[in-house]
């Protein structure tokens, strides 16, 4: 049997549109990433596909290094739409945040990540279509996740270093006679 990939018709796009939504909330994200696959060799440019397809993605972190975060990024990074890209970049670093606290990672060590997640989440809000808060929504569950967990509240450089921690400022050689 020769297995090779088939192209699906342009006229079916809006129905393997629906699988892959229909797939992503059975939580079988390898499913939805496969039909956004299909979808993109025959449209390219479609970008309800391509968002699908990061999301997907995102939909199967681990908070592991084999986690395709980079490959997220790029999908996200080129989507037409200012507020889009903004939006989903964010959403992007917050699942990766949200994903690494549960495996284990310190709520200090992620700090940068909800920051950026809710720096973009801001710029998003900013362009964001009249009526859509969904950035609002995505940066309120931001301050709740800082809220929640006491690490996240350590402030930066707020440990004292005593003065013999310090390196000399002083050095004076001595020279070998």
């Amino acid at each position: 049997m020769d297995a090779q990939l088939k192209a699906i018709s342009r006229a079916g796009i809006a129905e393997a549109i629906a699988k892959a939504e229909l797939y992503r909330y059975l939580n079988e994200p390898e499913e939805a990433e496969s039909i956004c696959r299909d979808i993109l060799a025959v449209d390219s440019g479609h970008q309800l596909a391509r968002r699908l397809l990061g999301l997907s993605i995102t939909d199967q972190f681990t908070g592991y290094a084999g986690d395709r975060y980079s490959e997220a990024a790029e999908i996200f990074e080129n989507l037409r739409d200012p507020y889009e890209r903004s939006y989903y970049t964010g959403l992007l670093h917050e699942r990766r945040a949200k994903v690494q606290l549960r495996s284990g990672y310190s709520a200090h060590i992620l700090l940068p990540l909800i920051e950026d997640a809710m720096r973009h989440f801001a710029e998003a809000e900013k362009i964001r279509p009249p009526g859509n808060d969904d950035s609002i929504l995505r940066w309120n569950r931001c301050v709740r996740l800082l809220q929640s967990q006491p690490d996240f509240r350590v402030e930066r450089d707020a440990v004292p270093q005593a003065a013999e921690d310090s390196p000399p400022t002083d050095i004076r050689l001595k020279r070998a006679r």
